[in-house]
């Protein structure tokens, strides 16, 4: 793995703590689908680059 997706995994991850941590309800369920599409979509872009 390269180091620049390494650091934007773990910056989804610790953004998704945060979320959990700070928020609660249907706020926090749009947060880490959001956060779980930009991961998606940040695997795909490196997958297509191969």
């Amino acid at each position: 793995m390269k180091p620049t997706f390494q650091f934007a995994m773990w910056s989804y991850v610790v953004m998704a703590l945060i979320a959990v941590l700070a928020t609660e309800g249907k706020i926090r369920l749009a947060i880490l689908i959001l956060l779980g599409g930009l991961a998606l979509k940040t695997c795909i872009a490196r997958a297509a680059r191969w």
